[in-house]
């Protein structure tokens, strides 16, 4: 009787330590992150090389998010690379290991937590420069604001050359503003004629600057037609008086009307005679 006791007290205290050696695993993470890849790897005792190990992993609530078998190398080594569902929930996870030996099943069993996926970073937006608004990702000019300070003393923005050059930052932009501010408005007669030109100026500036952000051929034309007059403007840098600011003024404004205007007067009367 008393054998008997001490067997059974043997078998009760070696079949634990036993079953620990048989399987044993880990995984290289104490965090399960939903979408992310996890290794498990693990070794079984000598004479179950070859035999197939059951992997399962719970939820908290005791549910089955993950059921997979491999099978061990010639070293009892086993691998198993998965990845954590999507709607795995956030809590304590169950993960079993599982191998039978001569109709016995030994297991190791371990608990890793389950965190929530990590919040997307925003798209980093591009920086937009002084006078242009970001629209649909990319930087265009913010004409609300030129067209609302047009009447001012001192005219608005140049809606036509922002608009053309893609910039209030471009040199050809920067050259017009710094004409009308360091030239023009610095004399009487200069700022009369920009009061009256911004009468004339803003009536259908808009309208132009609106439609060469649609179309590129007609800003390409556009660009072609005003940058001989913008060149010419680089004179009226020489007028430091009210007098000089006449002269030039005058000289530009009849040379910019013979280039714009004699020129292919005289090019279209050429070509009529000689058809």
């Amino acid at each position: 009787m008393k054998l008997g006791i001490i067997i059974t007290l043997l078998i009760i205290s070696v079949v634990p330590a036993f079953a620990q050696s048989v399987i044993s695993f880990d995984v290289d993470t104490t965090e399960f992150v939903p979408g992310e890849i996890v290794e498990l790897t693990g070794t079984v005792s000598a004479g179950l090389e070859g035999q197939p190990v059951a992997v399962e992993i719970n939820d908290a609530d005791g549910n089955v998010i993950l059921i997979r078998t491999i099978t061990s190398d010639i070293d009892g080594k086993f691998i198993l690379k998965f990845k954590v569902p999507n709607d795995v929930e956030v809590g304590d996870l169950d993960i079993v290991t599982n191998v039978e030996l001569d109709g016995q099943s030994f297991s190791e069993s371990k608990q890793v937590e389950a965190t929530a996926a990590p919040e997307p970073e925003p798209e980093p937006q591009p920086a937009c420069g002084a006078g242009t608004i970001l629209k649909d990702g990319i930087c265009v000019v913010d004409t609300s604001k030129q067209v609302e300070s047009e009447p001012s003393s001192k005219g608005g923005g140049c809606l036509i050359a922002t608009a053309t050059y893609g910039s209030e930052l471009a040199p050809q932009v920067q050259q017009l503003r710094e004409l009308r501010e360091n030239q023009l408005l610095d004399t009487e007669s200069g700022t009369s004629f920009m009061n009256s030109f911004n009468d004339v100026y803003y009536s259908f500036s808009p309208i132009i600057a609106d439609y060469e952000r649609e179309n590129p051929i007609f800003k390409e034309t556009v660009k072609i037609a005003i940058t001989p007059m913008i060149t010419s403007l680089s004179l009226m840098e020489y007028a430091d008086s009210e007098e000089s600011v006449l002269g030039i003024g005058i000289s530009l404004i009849m040379l910019n009307i013979g280039m714009y205007f004699g020129i292919p007067a005289i090019v279209i009367v050429g070509i009529k005679r000689k058809f």
